[in-house]
């Protein structure tokens, strides 16, 4: 898709970044935040979720789709959810070390926080939330972030608890898990003042900068989201939600623009045509004998065809959006948002097992001219009803402007129809919580990632590359609590960012060495009772048999520390062997002995005094 000029066409862009914090315990509960499989569930259960009027009585546009597409919800449960996450049980007090963090992050983007968080209901009916609504509460407003093409504003911070996993889409319904549903979410929202996509791209990763600085963010996939609002001076604002991956915000920014771009000049030849949409028609006579796999399928269980004439927009339908995404596909995710599979139109047919003798039947049918053209959906009789509308009012916007919507992002930077934009209906009090005060007077403002390099290598003497590592690698916490305690930066550096890289590149299962396994293991080092040498297979042996304590990993690898009077006698047995080598090239023969040296001890002790003991054995027979 080729570059615009984003000055020229009105880019206005804003993000709001959602963050999993790293607390102890959930956001209204003081069940853990950690992740389970689903087969570890105790039990299910179901619900029906409706929308509610808002204290105005008005209904939220968002919800009210949502609610026409009637769906079963059911929910996975483990021994570490309970009553709260169930709905069952009154929220409990806004979680302390939640909010002290939301507070830490307002704090490094220079942000007012409020003197009492209030929390409130957003309502959410897809399904995520077991209450129909989401629990959110505003932290902070008024900060701002530099980038290369000028300051981007912050406009506020809100904390708010994360939804339920998503585990199973179904024909009837969607299976969630309850074990992510309460886990404490901040979401950072800017103001619109992004005009480019590598704006946007760069304020994202400042972003992500200032929130890991923390140290306690989670990390890793689906533990932050991107939702990024792009509009152009024509067209809409638009939402895009659930982007995972920082690299991809300015691609799918660029083909948002492009989308909308696209729509306009759609919108403008639809004018000049003087476009329309057709009444809905039942076209099943036209297929009663068809091949096609798809609408053959649908009749044969007792369903239908319906078509509507499109008129004027004929060679429109299947015109490119975004990478192989068309007009055509737009009309097709409002079918399926209906339980329909998708829809067939005439700028694609003849194809699909569909007959060009079929087509000519279907134009007659719904007395379409060869400006025109048809849309169809094929399926049982209320989806086929409710889908083929949803194209019919979808085509009507077509010709009027760009639609303000909400759309999911596609893993190749495309995005999907997904619902309405929601309004201010969707936000009421939540009343089963009391207000908290709030005073950042008393919460410790942390040290951003880029000064921890700085001070890694002014303090610790690691080289940029390794600082750089560590600072921003997810074992930084880790790094910082070995030194405090004592562990050689260099040696902590290295093993949590090359050696734990050295055994997951052989296939070692380092996701079962937890944080207590490596500290306790660089003490054993520290306090002389493991060898810098056996670290690797004592970390291994933990890989293996994650119930071992450190200590035990070294007994079953056979590397507990050996004295130096046994290590004297391993030597000269190694250079006793090799003394013909040794009496003829003296230290010469050193680097080839310390390999079988250090071989004949596995690990078991030091090799700087291995080195010094081995070197004292050669000097004795040279």
């Amino acid at each position: 898709m080729s570059e615009y000029d984003y000055e020229d066409l009105g880019l206005v862009a804003g993000l709001e970044i959602h963050q999993q914090l790293d607390t102890a315990t959930k956001l209204f509960c003081s069940c853990p935040t950690a992740l389970r499989e689903p087969d570890e569930a105790e039990r299910t259960f179901t619900r029906f979720l409706h929308p509610t009027k808002s204290e105005l009585g008005e209904l939220d546009e968002a919800a009210l789709e949502e609610s026409r597409v009637d769906r079963e919800f059911e929910y996975l449960a483990y021994d570490t959810t309970c009553l709260v996450e169930e709905d069952d049980e009154p929220p409990h007090e806004l979680d302390v070390e939640a909010r002290t963090v939301a507070m830490q992050i307002a704090e490094l983007l220079d942000m007012q926080v409020v003197d009492q968080a209030h929390v409130m209901r957003k309502l959410v009916i897809d399904g995520s939330n077991t209450s129909g609504f989401q629990r959110t509460t505003l932290v902070a407003q008024d900060g701002e972030i530099e980038t290369s093409e000028g300051p981007v504003s912050i406009v506020d911070i809100m904390l708010e608890e994360e939804s339920a996993q998503r585990i199973e889409e179904r024909d009837d319904g969607v299976l969630f898990s309850l074990d992510r549903l309460g886990i404490p979410l901040v979401e950072i929202g800017t103001g619109p003042d992004i005009s480019s996509p590598e704006q946007a791209r760069e304020a994202a990763e400042t972003i992500g900068m200032f929130l890991r600085s923390t140290g306690k963010v989670k990390r890793g996939l689906g533990t932050i989201r991107q939702d990024v609002n792009v509009s152009i001076e024509e067209g809409a604002r638009v939402e895009i939600k659930g982007v995972q991956a920082l690299d991809q915000i300015d691609e799918i920014v660029r083909f948002e623009v492009g989308r909308q771009a696209e729509l306009i000049e759609i919108r403008d030849e639809l004018r000049s045509r003087e476009a329309a949409v057709g009444d809905v028609t039942d076209v099943t006579d036209v297929f009663e004998d068809s091949d096609s796999g798809v609408i053959r399928g649908a009749l044969d269980s007792g369903g239908k065809v319906m078509g509507v004439r499109l008129a004027g927009f004929d060679g429109l339908v299947g015109r490119e959006l975004q990478p192989d995404r068309r007009l055509g596909t737009e009309f097709s995710d409002h079918a399926k948002r209906h339980g329909a599979g998708g829809i067939f139109h005439t700028d694609e047919l003849p194809a699909y097992g569909v007959t060009e003798d079929e087509v000519d039947a279907l134009r007659e049918a719904v007395d379409a001219g060869p400006e025109d053209a048809v849309a169809i959906v094929a399926d049982d009789p209320e989806t086929a009803d409710l889908a083929i509308e949803a194209v019919a009012d979808r085509a009507e916007v077509a010709i009027e402007e760009v639609p303000e919507e909400t759309r999911g992002a596609n893993d190749d930077g495309t995005t999907r129809y997904l619902r309405p934009l929601p309004g201010a209906a969707r936000m009421y009090p939540e009343t089963d919580v009391i207000p908290v005060d709030l005073d950042p007077s008393d919460v410790e403002t942390p040290e951003l990632l880029t000064e921890k390099v700085d001070r890694y290598q002014d303090e610790f003497g690691l080289d940029a590359g390794l600082a750089d590592q560590v600072a921003y690698g997810r074992k930084m916490p880790l790094f910082e609590q070995a030194v405090d305690e004592g562990i050689d930066a260099t040696f902590a550096a290295g093993l949590l960012e090359s050696t734990l890289t050295e055994l997951r590149r052989d296939d070692v299962a380092v996701e079962n060495i937890t944080d207590d396994h490596l500290l306790a293991v660089m003490h054993l080092v520290e306090d002389g009772d493991l060898a810098k040498e056996g670290v690797n297979e004592v970390l291994e042996t933990i890989a293996d048999n994650p119930d071992h304590t450190a200590e035990e990993a070294v007994e079953a690898a056979g590397l507990s520390g050996v004295s130096e009077d046994e290590v004297r006698e391993a030597i000269a047995e190694v250079v006793e062997r090799n003394a013909g080598q040794v009496e003829e090239q003296g230290m010469g023969a050193f680097s080839a002995l310390m390999g079988e040296a250090m071989g004949a001890l596995r690990g078991k002790a030091d090799g700087g005094v291995v080195s010094d003991v081995l070197r004292e054995e050669i000097q004795k027979r040279s």
